[in-house]
């Protein structure tokens, strides 16, 4: 692969680390993870969009029940495709360094599939549904667990979760974090 050092101008490497929850050393680890992803697109172009399918071999997505909304979230043009910037910026959101609140709000977004800033039923129905995988809940059940949700953490009775709603509930589970990261 050569050395990765020389992929990035001293200053890149300090705008990163800027922007991240990175060390220029854990850095130079990401990019490279994202060269073993496609080594051949990487080394023409170190700015290469990777398409999804090369972004879900990613160890850590592959069993991961929303790893395609995981990728859109994080790319810049919304399709899932990753570039490096997309792909440190996925990595640092997941990574242990980054705070409870950037973890929410990124949480929140992957959670929201029809993007209208609310979690409605639909979208928990959805989360669910991805959760259980082959185990799916019976519409009755489904529909229980639903109304317990909001029940809980429906504040103001909309039948959606507003961001602020969705963070009080995270705040009281304190297994969140540990779900919600990736390990360089």
């Amino acid at each position: 692969m050569g050395n990765t050092n020389t992929q990035f101008t001293e200053a890149e490497l300090e705008d990163y680390q800027e922007l991240t929850y990175f060390t220029k050393k854990e850095i130079l680890h990401v990019f490279k993870r994202f060269h073993l992803l496609d080594p051949d697109a990487v080394r023409l172009d170190k700015n290469v969009r990777l398409p999804l399918s090369k972004i879900l071999e990613l160890q850590e997505l592959k069993v991961n029940p929303f790893k395609d909304r995981i990728c859109q979230v994080f790319s810049s043009s919304g399709d899932g495709d990753l570039t490096f910037e997309d792909f440190l910026d996925m990595m640092s959101v997941f990574s242990d360094n980054a705070p409870k609140t950037v973890k929410a709000e990124y949480a929140f977004r992957i959670y929201d599939f029809n993007e209208d800033d609310f979690i409605d039923s639909a979208d928990l129905r959805e989360v669910v549904n991805r959760l259980t995988g082959d185990q799916q809940l019976t519409d009755e059940d489904m529909q229980q667990l639903i109304d317990n949700i909001f029940e809980e953490a429906d504040l103001d009775d909309d039948d959606s979760l507003s961001f602020a709603e969705f963070e009080h509930v995270i705040s009281k589970a304190p297994d969140f974090i540990n779900s919600f990261r990736f390990r360089l």
